[in-house]
This record gives structure tokens, C-alpha cells and sequence, in this order.
């Protein structure tokens, strides 16, 4: 993916939101079933190109859907209560 990142010194009123809306996500399933269903996406994606044709962004998807899986991994860490850097 080519996006640039930025540092962001969030405030604290901005962490608990982003702190709440992944407690939302995650109320409807685990962070380990939210990534092995993330590779099952990508997985039919993959097979749907047969049909489909060449995919030039296929590269991008593919490190976005990475990007996700890591996001779910530090998430499962962090709810072991081991520390994730960033």
C-alpha cells in the first residue's frame, strides 16, 4: 500500500474513541476470528480472479488485508496482556 503515514500525537479523548470503537468491533467476535475470516476473504478474492481477469491493485489489496491481519494479531497480544510496540 502506498499511503504515507504521518505521527499524530493523539489526545486522550481521541484514544478511548478509537479505544471504543475497536471494543465494538470486537464485542461480535474475536480478534482471532476476525483475522482467520480476513484470510477466508482474501482467500475467495484470490479464487474470483480466475474468473475475473489480471487485478493491478492486487498488490495493494494484498498489503491492506496484511495491515488488517497485523492490526487483529496486536489486538489478540494485547488482550494476553503482552506488550505491542508500534
Amino acid at each position: 500500500m502506498h499511503t504515507q503515514t504521518h505521527p499524530i500525537e493523539p489526545t486522550d479523548e481521541a484514544l478511548l474513541a478509537y479505544g471504543r470503537e475497536v471494543g465494538k468491533l470486537l464485542s461480535s467476535s474475536s480478534a482471532e476470528s476476525w483475522r482467520d475470516e480476513l484470510w477466508t476473504i482474501f482467500t475467495g478474492y484470490i479464487i474470483s480472479l480466475k474468473e475475473q481477469g489480471p487485478a493491478p491493485e492486487l498488490c495493494d489489496t494484498y498489503f491492506s488485508f496484511k495491515e488488517l491481519i497485523a492490526f487483529f494479531e496486536n489486538v489478540e497480544r494485547i488482550g494476553r496482556g503482552e506488550c505491542v510496540n508500534a
